[in-house]
């Protein structure tokens, strides 16, 4: 579909949603009661009540429509324009040699000595091209998300669908709005930012496209009379695997996931708006789709389907201190910008998939601690303890216009930090974490079960 051919169908959905909304809510609201006043003979179920019902909400939706919003972006808009569409601007780096890159390495406690729970908090825009970081713990991650794959299918990979007890069916609808969500992201990262990153990892090259299969994704050469349809592959040169880079119409949209899952060291999270309450607020942000491997003390699939706020109900202080900042933030994140920043956690175990819990401590609000009894000092496994840290960014898609919230996770041992000279700074933001703007967060991060035997580690 062309770009102008997108455009217009996207201004007859929005108009035909917004007449839709006009006529269901607030006819019954505004003009039916108002005609009764005026007149008690006005007859609502007679042609003319259905005429002039049916001018109001055209004009209603057209005023609605062309009237520039107070709250709500143009970016939000689900138009799309040619600019739209262009893709980031990605800087090669010829020649990297994933074998021999350390991974990154982020103190984020640094000079922390208060811990505050803030939407600037350590946030920063980022460059495109650093979007996606490769490392030589690339190969063997990725094994691991293999084996996570096979082992916890259903909790690594979901797609959101339907009720079925809303749609009368047995296993309930896709929304084709994810479905076209999750394909732009399997596309840009796999035929464009990828082999265009690090073409020394990934290629692409065209083959003869199967005959079952055509789509608009495919090319048709037309020489001497004869028809060639070729598809764009993309190739792992460090794995041998081999992708479309384009989700076929027969594809399943939980197998893009898959992939995405299998071939890059990151975890993606697909967020598009609520339109379900049309108010003069930001739209709120749901999460409909993911592939995350390496869950930080949380199952992504009880997050499937949850706004902003839900999905942080656990987390002390969001409501009062993050939920508004943070959804209007996400609102208003405009196409091309893309941010960072990185968390921290101290957790006693080593293992990336922690899905079941074991990172953030319950019984808050109720004069209890962490989960768990309080590692004496001298108790703690050194061996088992880490730091972990989460490169989280966040970008809009041009087409879509859905927010895709990635992270990275990288794990530093706490004897590393130590032995760093850091030991100090990192026992002073552990006590920080009581004298923030959220003392909760102490008892949030367990810090109440390992943070008087680490601290007392860190300072020895």
């Amino acid at each position: 579909m062309t770009a102008s051919a997108e455009f217009m169908q996207c201004d007859r959905e929005r108009v035909l949603r917004v007449f839709h909304i006009f006529h269901s809510r607030y006819l019954p609201r505004i003009l039916y009661p108002a005609m009764a006043a005026f007149d008690p003979s006005w007859d609502l179920w007679s042609p003319r009540a259905g005429l002039a019902a049916l001018l109001l909400s055209v004009c209603l939706a057209v005023w609605r429509w062309t009237r520039p919003s107070r709250n709500i972006p143009a970016q939000l808009d689900t138009t799309t324009t040619a600019v739209d569409l262009k893709s980031p601007s990605i800087t090669p780096l010829e020649g990297f040699d994933w074998e021999t890159t350390e991974p990154l390495q982020f103190r984020p406690f640094r000079g922390k000595d208060k811990y505050n729970l803030t939407m600037g908090e350590s946030l920063e825009n980022l460059d495109p091209s650093e979007l996606i970081p490769m490392d030589k713990t690339y190969k063997e991650r990725l094994a691991l998300r293999k084996s996570l794959l096979e082992q916890h299918h259903d909790i690594v990979v979901a797609v959101n669908k339907t009720s079925a007890e809303e749609k009368g069916t047995q296993d309930g609808d896709e929304d084709p709005r994810i479905r076209d969500a999750v394909g732009e992201l399997y596309s840009f990262i796999l035929g464009t930012y990828l082999p265009t990153r690090y073409p020394s990892m990934f290629r692409l090259h065209e083959r003869q496209a199967p005959n079952s299969t055509t789509s608009s994704t495919t090319k048709t050469n037309n020489t001497n009379n004869t028809n060639n349809t070729t598809e764009t592959i993309f190739e792992n040169r460090v794995t041998g695997a081999t992708w479309p880079t384009h989700l076929q119409q027969t594809t399943p949209t939980i197998h893009a996931l898959e992939i995405l899952a299998q071939t890059v060291d990151e975890e993606f999270l697909v967020l598009l708006p609520d339109f379900s309450l049309e108010t003069e607020e930001e739209p709120k942000y749901i999460l409909q789709a993911y592939a995350t491997c390496f869950p930080s003390g949380f199952n992504t699939r009880e997050k499937l389907g949850l706004r902003l706020a839900d999905i942080h109900g656990p987390v002390p202080g969001y409501q009062a201190k993050l939920e508004r900042s943070m959804d209007r933030f996400f609102a208003r994140v405009e196409v091309g910008r893309f941010v960072r920043r990185v968390n921290w956690s101290v957790t006693t175990a080593t293992e990336l998939f922690a899905a079941f819990g074991g990172t953030h401590g319950l019984g808050l609000g109720l004069g209890g601690s962490g989960d768990g009894e309080a590692i004496r000092p001298g108790e703690l496994d050194l061996n088992q303890t880490v730091l972990r840290c989460e490169r989280q960014t966040l970008h809009r898609l041009p087409r879509s216009k859905a927010l895709v919230f990635a992270f990275h996770t990288y794990t530093y041992p706490v004897r590393q930090i130590k032995d760093e000279g850091l030991g100090e700074e990192l026992a002073t933001a552990i006590d920080g974490l009581k004298k923030g703007n959220v003392p909760d967060m102490h008892s949030y991060k367990k810090g109440d079960v390992w943070g008087e035997a680490l601290k007392d580690f860190l300072r020895s």
